[in-house]
């Protein structure tokens, strides 16, 4: 997985000390506490989907300049959408500047993006159907991660979980009040993804070392469609990938299926096998690259 990276002692020993049962590693899904629940769509290789913030719902197409190559967004209802759930900020990408970074997990290295003393101050809409869905997902992270959630009182940069079309969220901190959507469609697990864009993880397909563990099927991608499968570095991110290989049973992994414009999948593994994907809960590294941003 892409992520920033911290001291690595600190790292260890945190991991040492956290209580490694109930999560999903590699080879295993279990149940996690509080129970997480998931739509028949989030682990039907048939139909499943990645998170979208307009599911269905095609917007003008935008482009922009990013490291000598030209990245293409849609704009909907006033949104800048990229890879499916991704919001982008008014101003775009911003090139990255620090080069190749040795990357479990993969994450957003920018040190600004990062949220100050492991703590995301949060608001819910009061209107917003289902709020278990939020309490939930909010309540795994804090079990799981270094990371603590704070209701906002005052403070001027905070997450506002709020309704939409569909499930989307920006990656990391971007200042302000920044939306995580979760509309109707979005299970607690799709919740817990979301969240995972907010505190700074990227996709989980767009490693930069994708090419040893998966394949693209380009051919098979909706028109359009085809940045959605970029990496982190040509999308203009300033990132790392922790870890030698890919996580397909990362909660931040895309589904075979996604974004498919037929029956025939748009990722597979190496071997051209169709993977299982979830969103029951984060993987075991998951939780080791967000505490390897986020160390006590």
């Amino acid at each position: 997985m892409a992520a920033c990276t911290k001291d690595t002692d600190l790292v260890n020993q945190q991991l040492a000390n956290k209580d490694k049962t109930d999560v999903v590693d590699s080879d295993t899904t279990v149940n996690v506490t509080p129970p997480v629940t998931t739509s028949p769509t989030d682990l039907d290789p048939a139909t499943a989907r990645a998170e979208e913030a307009y599911p269905g719902i095609s917007g003008a197409w935008q482009s922009q300049m990013i490291n000598g190559d030209t990245l293409r967004y849609q704009v909907i209802s006033g949104e800048n959408i990229f890879e499916g759930d991704i919001l982008l900020p008014a101003g775009g990408f911003k090139a990255n500047t620090s080069g190749d970074l040795t990357t479990q997990s993969t994450g957003n290295a920018d040190p600004d993006s990062r949220w100050r003393n492991n703590t995301v101050y949060y608001d819910i809409n009061d209107n917003l159907p289902n709020k278990g869905r939020v309490t939930n997902a909010i309540a795994h992270w804090e079990q799981k991660t270094s990371i603590r959630f704070v209701k906002r009182t005052t403070q001027a940069n905070y997450v506002y979980f709020t309704g939409g079309s569909g499930c989307s969220s920006y990656v990391g901190k971007i200042g302000g009040r920044q939306p995580i959507h979760v509309g109707s469609g979005c299970s607690v697990g799709n919740t817990i993804h979301e969240i995972g864009h907010a505190i700074g993880l990227f996709h989980e397909q767009s490693r930069l070392d994708r090419a040893d563990f998966l394949t693209i099927h380009w051919d098979q991608i909706q028109d359009g469609y085809e940045d959605n499968f970029r990496t982190w570095k040509r999308n203009g991110y300033d990132g790392f990938d922790r870890g030698t290989t890919l996580n397909f049973n990362s909660i931040m992994m895309y589904g075979p299926y996604s974004f498919a414009k037929g029956s025939k999948p748009t990722i597979t593994k190496k071997d051209g096998s169709v993977y299982e994907y979830q969103r029951t809960a984060l993987s075991e590294r998951d939780i080791n690259t967000v505490n390897f941003m986020y160390p006590n």
